[in-house]
């Protein structure tokens, strides 16, 4: 049937689990005998039994044609220098914030995998010339701007609450007089954002018959089981003095929870003669973006910085350790695996007056993972030395940035002629939990799970067929 077709996509993802987000499309325009290749995020895997997948692509970097980006957190960016190095030479497409942010992303990771290199004697994934060279090829689009790749091909970027510079992705694909191939990529998607107003997608596209590639992070929760418990809960441990320990992404969550003790710190529910310090460069430099540029959002407020906030140095940070004093530590990263984090959990981890609240998603592998896991009293390992863990670990999804499975189902129903919803972006459990949530509550004519086991042939009418993929 495939053949017969005049134009028509097989999409993939190179992601089984969370991180590593990559969707792989190859259009196909039999009638004029063209082929394109399109990549829409370059992330790196974080789950420590995906790393190796990180040193090659099952594609030749060379021969694809436009990379897409939905916005600038590691595990959407991380390869695009890899990509590059191996001769990747095209645009790079991405919003005005994503752009003026991804350079510090990249270099920070740059140095990461440096680090991580050198302590076990491995071959660095990239370096700062690739990471120089991928920079040079980032082009903005701004939100609602329609972007023609080639004369078959356009995008257009729309705006989403999941972060600063955060996009959906309309990929429109015409041969002449055919109909239209719409795919929507959700990214890592939310509906709201406590820094902007979030507008809705226009009318035309909700009216558009499209393919939503739709990311599943917490596909097996609904929004009415998020319990809120991290106020109570800073509250409860400044009272009873100690220290407390707040692992943070280094862009969105950093920020968030920053504003939170600011607004905690204005009604009375935190003393504003309680230190709060802000440790991670990288976070530091993003917050500092915040503070004076809103990228012309509606809404966006700068004003959020807790009173006396004290940024941590290398200068300072033995002092900050060694103090105990009550206070509260903001520190990347988020799931503590990297940044200052360790240093903070080695110091504090066997101490029963420390609250170590972590307030995003903890992939499988992670330091944070493991810290919440283990009861207390048994032995924990950071950066190979070995602790007995005492401290308070409490854990809470209130800040996440992804939409629940409720709020994805309401995003799915807007569209009047949803012809598939392929899900990616969770674990697999979940996936298939939310791909079935989909075909219970949605019109969608078609639902698939994407993985690196299959592509899917898209036509204007939806799913065509499965095929089954040389790699795994």
């Amino acid at each position: 049937m495939g053949t017969k077709l005049k134009c028509y996509v097989d999409v993939m993802a190179l992601h089984n689990e969370v991180t590593g987000s990559c969707n792989f499309l190859v259009v196909k325009i039999p009638a004029v005998n063209e082929t394109f290749r399109i990549a829409v995020d370059c992330g790196l895997f974080q789950e420590k039994e995906n790393d190796e997948l990180n040193h090659h692509f099952p594609f030749d970097a060379e021969k694809i044609d436009c990379v897409l980006v939905t916005h600038n957190h590691v595990d959407h960016t991380g390869r695009l220098p890899l990509l590059v190095k191996k001769g990747y030479r095209g645009q790079i497409l991405c919003t005005p914030a994503t752009k003026t942010l991804m350079p510090l992303a990249l270099a920070d990771s740059c140095k990461v995998l440096k680090d991580t290199a050198k302590r076990n004697n491995k071959r660095q994934l990239y370096g700062e010339v690739d990471v120089q060279e991928t920079i040079a090829l980032l082009e903005e689009v701004d939100y609602g701007k329609t972007k023609k790749i080639n004369s078959y091909i356009k995008a257009t970027f729309f705006p989403n609450g999941h972060l600063l510079g955060a996009a959906l992705i309309l990929l429109q694909i015409q041969y002449e007089n055919e109909e239209p191939i719409n795919l929507l990529f959700t990214g890592d998607y939310n509906n709201r954002n406590m820094f902007f107003d979030v507008p809705k997608l226009p009318d035309w596209v909700k009216k558009l018959p499209v393919t939503i590639i739709q990311e599943s992070t917490y596909g097996n929760m609904n929004s009415d089981e998020i319990v809120p418990c991290f106020k109570e809960n800073v509250t409860k441990k400044m009272a009873d003095g100690g220290t407390i320990i707040i692992p943070v992404f280094s862009l969105g969550r950093s920020q968030e929870v920053l504003k939170i003790l600011r607004d905690m710190q204005d009604s009375g529910e935190l003393d504003r003669s309680i230190p709060i310090y802000f440790d991670g460069k990288l976070a530091i430099k993003y917050t500092h973006i915040y503070l004076k540029d809103g990228f012309g959002l509606k809404g966006f407020s700068t004003d959020f910085l807790p009173h006396d906030v004290v940024y941590v140095d290398d200068d300072i940070r033995d002092k900050v350790l060694h103090s105990t004093e009550t206070k509260i530590i903001v520190t990347t990263s988020g799931a503590g695996t990297y940044g200052p984090a360790p240093l903070y959990f080695q110091k504090f981890v066997g101490d029963s007056k420390t609250l170590i609240h972590f307030t995003g998603f903890l992939f499988e592998g992670s330091l944070g993972r493991m810290l919440k896991e283990k009861p207390v009293g048994d032995f924990v390992k950071i950066s190979g030395m070995l602790f007995k863990k005492y401290a308070e670990v409490q854990y809470t999804s209130e800040f996440s940035a992804h939409a629940k499975a409720d709020e994805m189902i309401d995003f799915l129903n807007q569209f009047t002629d949803l012809k598939a919803v392929l899900v990616n972006h969770g674990e697999s459990d979940v996936k298939d939990l939310f791909a079935e949530k989909i075909v219970a509550e949605t019109q969608a004519k078609n639902v698939a799970v994407l993985d690196r086991s299959y592509f899917f042939r898209i036509s204007p009418w939806g799913i065509v067929r499965p095929l089954a993929t040389k790699f795994i």
